[in-house]
């Protein structure tokens, strides 16, 4: 059996959290009138599952990217020399008892890089790392249980993740903040959910401080907070996350939690669907359609709408906006198409 890598773990299992029911920090769209009719809802309803681009070492580094003589199994392996890597982790690990390098050898086996894959040894220099307390071991070997066992095995995985927490693995935090806020494999505690989602974004983790912004925003687990909410949505968006860009670009529009701000508003939609968020490419459509924030654009507005069609987010009233379309907006739109990727208007001050 191949044993997923540290970085995926994060990915399977948000998404084993998320499986069979509603996103944890959902808002439902139900918004069918145009902007500047009513408010914007809250839109994305994403539960994050981004996982770290490289494993991580002990209490949430990563690995130096100009590695010093002190780390040359890490060096080895930023470079690709995996089995060199291996060779020198596994020397380490045995004559210094080192639980990083026993982090860093579990890796290369459990995915076979430059080597034969063993999931088995591999399982066991996790074990022993997080005997001696590695934080992204005891994170690994938690995942690994929470994803795979049932019952007791799944309480033992909880208490892992609980120490790599506690330990500062922001990995961990994040994931136990998800398990307390679903419900679904230990009792629901958004309040407890809150704790560690706070953690993680204490590290600037942008899916953990997302998913608290969201907490603020609904008053759940914490008291009901739109500024707080608005902050953290902007250290966020910062932070490159997409669904964080969108939600604060709805705050802004309606002024919840900040000034309200219909250009700002534009900017931030604008920004969220060139990087292929569907809600922030239907909500850019209406609000060109409408010229809130931005000059009214039709031809625009039926390209970003069509964006978003294209990943199942349909429109009735932009679809409507598309068939009243003049025959010269329409051979714009068509000319548009067959060259674009990404619609090239830029949002403007009226």
């Amino acid at each position: 059996m191949r044993l997923p890598s540290a970085a995926a773990l994060l990915g399977c299992l948000a998404a084993l959290l998320a499986a069979g029911a509603g996103s944890p920090v959902a808002a439902e769209d139900k918004d069918t009138t145009p902007p500047g009719v009513t408010a914007l809802p809250p839109g994305t309803g994403a539960t994050p599952t981004k996982a770290p681009a490289r494993i991580q070492l002990d209490a949430g580094t990563t690995a130096p990217a100009t590695p010093s003589p002190q780390d040359a199994a890490y060096g080895a392996y930023q470079r690709g020399q995996f089995k060199t890597a291996l060779g020198l982790a596994v020397e380490r690990a045995r004559t210094q008892d080192d639980p990083i390098a026993m982090v860093l050898a579990g890796e290369l086996l459990s995915q076979g890089y430059g080597v034969r894959q063993d999931s088995t040894a591999a399982r066991e220099w996790f074990e022993a790392a997080a005997a001696k307390g590695s934080a992204d071991a005891l994170f690994t070997l938690g995942s690994m249980k929470l994803i795979s066992g049932e019952g007791a095995e799944r309480t033992e995985a909880i208490d892992l993740l609980r120490q790599a927490g506690e330990k500062g693995n922001v990995a961990a935090a994040y994931n136990l903040g998800l398990v307390y806020l679903q419900g679904q494999l230990a009792p629901r505690e958004p309040a407890i959910a809150a704790d560690w989602f706070r953690r993680a974004a204490d590290k600037d983790q942008p899916d953990a401080i997302y998913a608290l912004a969201t907490l603020y925003r609904d008053g759940n687990g914490v008291p009901k907070d739109p500024r707080e909410a608005a902050r953290l949505l902007m250290r966020a968006d910062q932070l490159g996350n997409v669904v964080a860009t969108t939600e604060l670009a709805i705050m802004v529009f309606n002024g919840d939690g900040v000034p309200k701000d219909e250009a700002r508003a534009a900017e931030l939609f604008h920004k969220a669907a060139l990087a292929g968020n569907p809600i922030a490419q239907n909500r850019y459509a209406r609000i060109l359609s409408a010229g809130r924030g931005v000059p009214v654009d039709k031809v625009s507005a039926a390209a970003w709408h069509l964006a978003a069609k294209a990943q199942k987010l349909d429109d009735l009233m932009l679809a409507q906006m598309v068939n009243e379309l003049t025959p010269e907006e329409r051979a714009s739109l068509e000319t548009r198409i067959k060259t674009w990727t990404v619609p090239e208007t830029q949002p403007q001050a009226p």
